[in-house]
């Protein structure tokens, strides 16, 4: 990443895993945004929205506080990206620059050495009719 021209001209080196640090979030106003994007995402994508407290017919307020906050976010992306899917890598347009030049970028995390489990059946998905062999 770093021998790309964009950091070339910006003159932005890593020279070892010890120019990489923590920071805390809190002291620093963009990483905070960023805290509530990913978790807003985060929230959506495990399903945490649908958690009712435990005895409980409706969910808490913050649990709706944060499907809406998912919800505004989703919108403002949808106005980038009007078929934006949560669940997939946000594509690069035909143009790899646009890597750089899209406003807001969305990746799929997945495994290298995942396995698809042949017997899984979304919960989203209908079964089609069952066909004696």
């Amino acid at each position: 990443m770093q021998y790309q021209d964009f950091f070339k001209d910006a003159k932005l080196f890593i020279h070892s895993k010890d120019d990489i640090a923590e920071a805390v979030s809190h002291h620093h106003i963009i990483l905070q945004c960023l805290d509530l994007i990913l978790g807003s995402m985060e929230f959506r994508l495990n399903e945490k929205h649908k958690a009712k407290p435990e005895g409980k017919r409706n969910r808490g307020k913050r649990t709706i506080a944060k499907e809406k906050l998912y919800k505004h976010i989703n919108a403002h992306i949808r106005e980038i990206y009007p078929n934006f899917n949560i669940g997939e890598t946000t594509g690069k347009q035909g143009d790899i620059a646009n890597l750089w030049k899209h406003s807001y970028r969305h990746w799929k995390f997945a495994p290298g050495n995942k396995v698809e489990n042949k017997q899984y059946l979304s919960k989203h998905k209908k079964m089609g009719p069952v066909i004696p062999t």
